[in-house]
């Protein structure tokens, strides 16, 4: 048998204010070989967040999605990372969201135990039989318009599918590259190379690095960005990683972004599935005021049927390097990535509906007969015809209805 412990108390308003990050010490015996917690609260009003931090640092975050977690050498909850269960001081890690005026009780029990132990096995969907004929749109030699989407969450967080469901799901409308960013953890990330391969798609690492004042997406396998730390923090170790940062659905509700930095990210995501209603320019409207040089992308935040827009609504296109070292014809996630950081990007509502790129110094406008080609400052081109192209002009452009809507978008 192993050792048992447990923390209990209230937290209260004056907990949070002091600090909205909380830690329950947990000593772990040699020879330990797995942790298990479970945390229990009064849930009317409230919201918990729960981590784990071990003696070497991050262990996992569930954020709010789960009351419990084990952590073992070759398997965890996911959101979790397996690994040696290092001897010494872990810490339940836990976030004080929503804290009502008379405070929460809790009760945080934490067991370590020798054996082994393996999460309840699933089985992983079958390849789809068929995908929707790939779009092909006018790009430069040795490059090729991408479909995806680069705004999606698994089970490691929030999500209601695993990562091969995910990958499907995402074969199976036509997307050719998706981005998995759960919240605040890494620990999908180790199947995304099986992933990809097996569906034959490109999973891109990410992580949406979720606090109450803001997410950012950060895409690249950057290790784990600390999200109790400031934003030009996320933006440095993002950047020292390999990877880029986007401001994630700025204009969204309770989830706006309230962040000050200092410098810029690279990416805004000015094209969420919130956007419900396409003659709105709220975002764009952010866009132009907070940097108007941020690469504008789009992301549908997936994370169940019925509860978001459909994954790949909006579409994110790149315009990739598609040529693979593993002989796959993938293009690599670093592809996507350097597509990303030079602006070789386009949105669109949906991967079937009308395109706008830029080629060879037009714009060319795809699917989209009948609608407003506009410039930043405004309408001046009917489209005709399903590929019509005009000379490119300086600035983001739109492909308008007569109404106003935006359909779609390219820096």
């Amino acid at each position: 048998m192993g050792d048992r412990t447990e923390h209990k108390g209230t937290w209260t308003l004056e907990d949070q204010f002091s600090s909205r990050w909380q830690y329950l010490p947990v000593e772990v015996s040699p020879g330990t070989s797995t942790l298990r917690v479970k945390l229990e609260y009064d849930r009317p009003g409230a919201v918990l967040d729960l981590g784990c931090l071990g003696p070497s640092g991050f262990r996992g975050w569930s954020g709010g999605a789960r009351d419990s977690f084990t952590v073992a050498p070759t398997a965890a909850t996911p959101g979790y990372l397996p690994g040696e269960i290092e001897p010494g001081l872990w810490q339940v890690f836990l976030g004080l969201h929503q804290v009502p005026a008379d405070g929460v009780r809790y009760r945080v029990t934490a067991e370590t135990m020798p054996g082994s132990w393996a999460p309840p096995e699933y089985i992983a969907p079958p390849v789809p039989d068929a995908r929707p004929v790939r779009r092909e749109l006018p790009a430069a030699g040795g490059r090729r318009w991408l479909a995806g989407d680069l705004h999606s969450h698994t089970v490691h967080s929030d999500g209601a599918l695993t990562v091969p469901e995910l990958a499907a799901l995402a074969v199976s409308r036509g997307l050719e590259f998706l981005a998995i960013t759960d919240h605040n953890t890494t620990s999908h990330h180790r199947e995304l190379p099986g992933m990809s391969a097996r569906y034959g798609i490109t999973l891109v690492p990410g992580q949406e690095v979720t606090t109450a004042e803001g997410h950012a997406g950060v895409l690249g396998d950057t290790g784990w960005i600390d999200f109790r730390r400031s934003p030009d923090d996320w933006l440095d170790a993002a950047e020292a990683g390999g990877g880029l940062m986007s401001v994630n659905h700025p204009v969204g509700g309770p989830v706006s972004w309230l962040h000050a930095m200092k410098r810029r990210p690279p990416l805004a995501e000015v094209w969420h599935w919130s956007w419900l209603d396409p003659t709105f320019t709220h975002t764009l409207a952010w866009w132009h005021a907070w940097d108007q040089t941020a690469i504008p992308v789009g992301g549908s935040d997936w994370h169940r049927d019925g509860a978001d827009s459909p994954l790949g609504a909006p579409t994110t296109w790149v315009e990739a390097e598609t040529e693979s070292d593993s002989g796959s014809g993938l293009a690599e996630p670093s592809a996507v990535l350097a597509a990303l950081a030079e602006g070789r990007v386009a949105i669109s509502a949906s991967r079937e509906g009308p395109v706008l790129v830029r080629h060879d110094g037009d714009l060319v406008a795809a699917g989209a007969d009948g609608l407003v080609l506009a410039g930043p400052e405004g309408g001046y081109h009917r489209v005709r015809g399903d590929l019509d192209r005009v000379p490119g002009k300086p600035g983001y452009h739109r492909l308008l209805t007569p109404a106003g809507g935006t359909l779609a978008l390219t820096p």
